[in-house]
């Protein structure tokens, strides 16, 4: 079995964080581990306090994984501190991480900035140029790029000036009111869209995680990155289309609804 890791903070609602990146590796056929970089206290109407890992305890985390279980992809989700950054960047070196998908996690929906500025300069100049891909949406993608993004031709724009500048492909998420469900990967100098179906859901809480985690995954499992993409926008697709409706606000996805066994009965 193909395995993956997540380097992300924990959700007790459980749709989104660590949670929903582990629920989408299991369902995308891989074995999943991973490494917390904070707790947080938090539910479908907001985010009620957290609690950092030290760099430290991270730092042993990381080793604990990649000395005995090598993860063939990773992805990291949100990582607040700079400290937090340069022990991913450095154990993702020291163990010649493959396959890393960095969901640069920087920009709430709401627009709410979610990392200090040193946090996003670590981000920038060290994790960054070790991804195989970045997903980030609008408005991380507008931090990254130092472009506005109101159009698709706006998204080409700044998702070749992401690429070229830290050396990796990129996946501009569609959505905040442009391109609804369609994303732009730039990829080795080329661009392709990938269309999406729109689902009229209002729970869409951790569908960046989950997209990312989707991706690698197929990553892990030798899929190209155009392959790995596309399965991950039709599982995502799949996990919205179910409809669960959970929590008094933007609730989780189902991302188990294509499991069946005897035990789920």
């Amino acid at each position: 079995m193909k395995t993956a890791l997540t380097i992300a903070g924990s959700d007790s609602s459980g749709g989104a964080g660590i949670q929903a990146d582990i629920k989408t590796m299991t369902a995308n056929g891989v074995y999943a581990m991973s490494a917390v970089t904070a707790l947080t206290a938090q539910n479908t109407t907001g985010v009620y306090g957290i609690l950092e890992s030290t760099p430290e305890f991270l730092a042993n985390q990381l080793d604990c994984v990649f000395t005995d279980i090598r993860p063939d992809a990773v992805k990291t989700g949100m990582v607040s501190s700079a400290a937090l950054i340069e022990v991913i960047a450095d154990k993702l070196t020291q163990y010649k991480a493959e396959n890393l998908v960095v969901d640069p996690v920087m920009v709430a929906t709401s627009g709410a900035r979610l990392i200090a500025e040193e946090a996003v300069d670590a981000l920038k100049n060290r994790l960054l140029p070790l991804a195989c891909v970045l997903t980030p949406n609008i408005p991380e993608a507008e931090v990254l790029s130092g472009l506005t993004i109101s159009s698709p031709s706006d998204m080409e724009r700044a998702a070749q000036a992401i690429g070229e500048g830290y050396g990796c492909a990129v996946l501009c998420k569609g959505g905040h009111s442009l391109n609804d469900a369609n994303d732009l990967l730039w990829h080795n100098g080329t661009m392709r869209w990938f269309r999406g179906r729109h689902i009229d859901n209002p729970n869409t809480h951790g569908t960046g995680c989950t997209l990312s985690s989707a991706i690698a995954s197929n990553l892990a499992k030798g899929y190209s990155l155009e392959e790995a993409v596309e399965r991950a926008k039709a599982y995502l697709s799949g996990a919205l289309g179910a409809m669960l409706d959970l929590g008094a606000g933007r609730g989780p996805m189902n991302h188990l609804f294509d499991l069946k066994g005897a035990f789920l009965q």
